[in-house]
């Protein structure tokens, strides 16, 4: 019987289910390595909730399921399971050792151009669940078409291999995203424009593992290699985006220069405008705004933060960005709100994030983390303790 196992061996079993070292978990809960350590040997007890709650949130299970009991949220088992078919497609390497599998006949390069744009739709309307679903047959294809015509199959590769990026590092599964992100890299080597594409996932997925200087450095050298003097709009969005993943990136290791990279981003903004999706970036003036609201946050000024967030979302631009982008940064504002102690809007937030884009609530553990800090505040209001509860996130 499961409930028999030490509870400690329950710990030490999930997270090498999650591929987290004992550091890396030690580093989610603020605890030391050596702590852990005990746990999962039993010579520590675990005997607060609110630490059983926090390892549960770390291990991205139900705390049923850490104490033994056997329950298991339906959603949660399927995107695992769907999460390890995509480790799948991107672990086989059936084309580069010629296994008859893989000498199928190529793909219609139509059908996977349509299959690529089908992925990145799914993606921006957070349609998490099925996009998992379909990822793995669009790897394959487009790895088929690529080694069947390297030239005309390396754009849709590139971009199968970034919207996979993009969607793990939704899921929290960092390690498997950065093998996406790398594959896109390397099929993207010999184009500037294509490599400059992949480094927005790159810096995502570099950010996402603890590695913003690393992601800061990539995102400004790609910036700087295209350059944006042919005044080519796509090439001047793209550009600007990896300004603005250099402006995160230094945020998040407290680089005064954030700010900086945030302006440079705003000049190249004003020359695109809003209402574009030039290689999939969403950039404009808007974009830019909540990247400042984000770059506040992760600065310590959650004031400064909500007065440019509550700007942003009443620009007319806000609501031609990608239902994920905007639910992402109402959750990036429900986490100021927390900061400044004002739960009720956080709530607000969290709930419009809900309706704007539910699976980015309900499928991201980021965001499950926000929420569940704003259902254990004394001022919680009734709506968002309600949606925590149907989502299984309690106030313990």
């Amino acid at each position: 019987m499961q409930s028999e196992v030490p509870i400690g061996r329950r710990v030490a079993y999930w997270r090498a289910r999650r591929r987290m070292s004992q550091q890396v978990f030690a580093d989610r809960l603020g605890k030391s390595k050596s702590w852990v350590d005990k746990v999962e040997r039993g010579v520590r007890a675990l005997d607060k909730v609110s630490t059983l709650r926090d390892i549960a949130a770390a291990l991205r299970i139900d705390q049923a399921l850490l104490l033994g009991q056997e329950s298991r949220p339906v959603e949660a088992t399927t995107r695992v399971e769907g999460v390890e078919q995509i480790r799948a497609a991107l672990s086989a390497y059936d084309i580069a050792l010629d296994r008859p599998a893989a000498r199928r006949d190529a793909p219609d390069g139509a059908r996977l151009a349509r299959g690529v744009a089908h992925a990145w739709t799914s993606f921006q309307h957070a349609r998490y669940p099925a996009l998992v679903g379909l990822l793995p047959e669009l790897l394959a294809g487009a790895q088929r078409g690529h080694a069947h015509d390297p030239q005309a199959g390396r754009v849709p590769l590139v971009e199968a291999y970034r919207v996979t990026a993009s969607l793990l590092v939704k899921l929290d599964e960092t390690e498997l995203a950065w093998l996406a992100a790398d594959r896109a890299m390397t099929v993207a080597t010999g184009d500037p424009l294509l490599v400059a594409a992949a480094t927005v996932q790159l810096g995502q997925v570099l950010r996402a593992g603890g590695r913003a200087r690393e992601a800061g450095a990539a995102a400004l050298a790609a910036a700087y290699r295209i350059g944006t003097s042919d005044l080519d709009v796509a090439r001047v969005s793209l550009c600007g985006a990896l300004l603005v993943q250099a402006a995160l990136a230094a945020a998040r290791h407290c680089d005064d220069r954030a700010a900086a990279r945030v302006d440079e981003a705003a000049d190249l903004a004003a020359e695109v405008g809003d209402g574009n999706d030039h290689h999939h970036t969403s950039f404009g003036p808007t974009a830019v705004a909540l990247a400042r609201v984000a770059v506040a946050i992760d600065l310590g000024t959650p004031d400064e933060a909500i007065v440019r967030h509550e700007k942003a979302v009443a620009r007319d631009g806000w609501r031609w960005l990608p239902p994920e982008h905007r639910a992402a940064h109402l959750i990036d504002a429900g986490r100021a709100y927390l900061q400044v102690a004002d739960p009720v809007n956080a709530a607000r937030v969290l709930l419009e994030a809900d309706r704007t884009a539910p699976a980015e609530v309900r499928h991201r553990p980021a965001a499950r983390n926000v929420l569940a800090a704003t259902v254990r505040h004394p001022g919680a209001p009734a709506t968002v303790v309600a949606l925590a509860a149907t989502l299984g996130v309690t106030r313990a």
